[in-house]
């Protein structure tokens, strides 16, 4: 395979796992409690910029998309929503739960 070809295939790989970096950092940050979409184009237009700026990959500059996804909803949520957040979310798991344990005992 010429140089040149070698080269170009380097270059898509690394697109492609950027690319796959980025989706599951966006996926993994929708999953933080209290982060919305403005919070996510905020974190996405904060990766690009630096990656731009700096040439780095997003795993070299900020580790695995799933921690740094954690990270940054920690660090852009406040605190109060992403505690309110939790509240709602345990809450509709216990009505869950109780609707669940209902249906078994009158046999639905």
């Amino acid at each position: 395979m010429p140089k040149k070809d070698r080269t170009t295939d380097a270059a898509k790989e690394k697109e492609k796992d950027r690319e796959k970096w980025m989706a599951r950092f966006q996926v993994r940050l929708v999953m933080q409690p209290g982060v919305d979409r403005a919070i996510v184009l905020q974190a996405v237009k904060e990766v690009t910029a630096h990656c731009a700026e700096t040439g780095e990959h997003p795993r070299t500059a900020f580790g695995g998309p799933d921690t740094y996804a954690v990270q940054t909803g920690a660090r852009l949520v406040p605190a109060d929503r992403a505690a309110r957040v939790r509240r709602n979310d345990a809450a509709v798991g216990t009505l869950g739960s109780a609707l669940k344990r209902v249906g078994e005992i009158a046999g639905l």
